[in-house]
């Protein structure tokens, strides 16, 4: 057996590797099972999040978010579990409503799950989503204006922003780069991220959809807590312990 105190790289390396299985590790866990001194862990940690391997969140530290590709990339990424997500969310889509859909791959796939029978005002603050809906018949479809960012496929800025300040959501699908217990709901921009928070303000429930991949995962910028969201969707892949202390209700695709 390894004496853990005794061999730091090996301690961090096992860390690491709890970090990439799980997502996330707790202070007081890897305490009992290295058998090593709480301020041990603690550096440990630190040097981790140092490394880009790790952040720290109160009593352990999560696994750093993956650089966010381009939209056009993760289109192609996690295809089948997107559908699966996307699906639900659209069968949460309530009849005679007005609804905003974030911009997003998953977002996307669900803009096409869409009844095309059912009277609904959809706004969104994407482009590809808004020219896939723009042949429905029913309600109405209105597109943001804005800058649009490559990264994020959206419409972004201060005049984006001023347009949904005079609107009310009966529901929001918000775009999700990372969600954790602690930390909440978390974006990779800064402009995204108040964009976010603005289009959650005005919304009467807020839904995320989450793969796997951005689940226990922060990115840069806070968006909300989880007591800001009602429900999320997610896949049978993705690990949704520590989201059972919340009033959030939870579908599983």
């Amino acid at each position: 057996m390894i004496d853990y105190d005794a061999f730091p790289e090996q301690r961090q390396s096992y860390i690491q590797q709890l970090l990439q299985d799980k997502g996330r590790v707790v202070n007081a866990d890897l305490i009992k099972l290295l058998g090593v001194s709480e301020h041990t862990i603690r550096r440990d940690l630190q040097k981790l999040a140092r490394s880009g391997i790790c952040k720290r969140v109160y009593g352990g530290a999560v696994s750093q978010l993956k650089q966010s590709a381009s939209f056009e990339t993760r289109m192609t990424q996690s295809v089948s579990e997107k559908s699966s997500v996307a699906k639900r969310c659209a069968q949460l889509i309530k009849a005679n409503s007005c609804i905003f859909i974030d911009a997003g791959s998953t977002y996307l796939t669900m803009a096409s799950y869409i009844p095309a029978n059912i009277e609904l005002t959809i706004v969104t603050n994407s482009p590809q989503i808004a020219s896939l809906l723009s042949s429905r018949t029913q309600g109405e479809l209105i597109l943001l204006g804005g800058k649009v960012n490559p990264q994020t496929g959206s419409t972004m800025g201060a005049d984006t922003v001023n347009q949904i300040r005079n609107m009310v959501f009966d529901q929001t699908f918000i775009g999700v780069c990372g969600l954790d217990p602690q930390a909440g709901l978390s974006a990779v921009y800064y402009e995204d991220a108040c964009f976010k928070k603005e289009v959650i303000a005005q919304s009467n429930e807020v839904v995320a959809a989450v793969i796997a991949d951005k689940m226990l995962q922060i990115a840069r910028y806070k968006v909300a807590t989880c007591e800001d969201l009602d429900i999320i969707v997610v896949s049978r892949e993705t690990k949704i312990e520590g989201f059972e202390h919340f009033d959030l209700q939870i579908e599983v695709a």
